[in-house]
């Protein structure tokens, strides 16, 4: 990772299968690490598009009773007016951008480049997105919500991502992060964004996780990665 997180390892990278002219950044939930993601896009690899699964710092977490756990940011509560984060939300986000500012460095232009992510690691990649003045060529949001709400729409009024299209999917058995949030964000990036560039699936007795027709879901949004000009 970027930023100051200088302990933080090297983010879990699935190499193009030929040249990598493409990339797909994908951010973990909560507690967990880069490299299970990695596995999963390892066995779906496309010819140009790279994997970057980058892992979050070790810090506390309030909703864990304080326990030090991988976390972007931390979480006070899952209700819908709960205190957040503001800080943390915003440091995470500028490290997320860094990284994207190192593979644009790297030869592959922004539209080019997804950010993704499941749960924490979707709230961040959707938050990232809608405040960076990056050209992306989308999003994958998985089973999240988005963070600092109230915040937007000045938020995001220098975003160079309008138009951008996004695929929000969420399981309708959820616990933890129940389907009420994904309404409630897919509301508000209609808002923000062009609606009919806004995808919101859901998925019967799906809980907080992701399924076949999921995964499905993002083979089919790599493929036209691909073939973005």
């Amino acid at each position: 990772m970027c930023g100051n997180n200088m302990s933080v390892p090297l983010p879990a990278i699935v190499p193009a299968a030929r040249k990598a002219t493409a990339a797909v950044i994908f951010l973990h939930g909560l507690g967990d690490t880069g490299h299970g993601w990695a596995e999963a896009f390892a066995g779906i690899r496309t010819p140009h598009v790279k994997y970057i699964c980058p892992h979050a710092p070790i810090k506390p977490v309030t909703l864990n009773m304080g326990m030090s756990m991988p976390s972007w940011f931390d979480i006070i509560g899952l209700q819908t007016d709960a205190e957040e984060d503001e800080a943390g939300i915003k440091q995470a986000s500028e490290n997320i951008k860094a990284l994207i500012d190192q593979e644009v460095k790297n030869g592959i232009p922004s539209h080019r480049i997804v950010l993704g992510g499941f749960s924490q690691g979707g709230a961040l990649s959707l938050y990232t997105a809608l405040t960076t003045q990056q050209k992306l060529g989308g999003v994958v949001a998985l089973s999240c919500w988005l963070p600092l709400r109230n915040s937007f729409p000045q938020a995001s009024a220098n975003s160079a991502n309008k138009e951008m299209n996004v695929l929000q999917c969420h399981g309708e058995a959820d616990p933890l992060v129940p389907v009420t949030f994904g309404c409630l964000t897919v509301e508000k990036l209609k808002t923000l964004c062009n609606p009919s560039n806004i995808t919101f699936k859901t998925y019967p007795r799906m809980p907080h996780s992701a399924c076949p027709e999921v995964c499905m879901n993002i083979v089919f949004i790599m493929k036209l990665i691909e073939r973005l000009q």
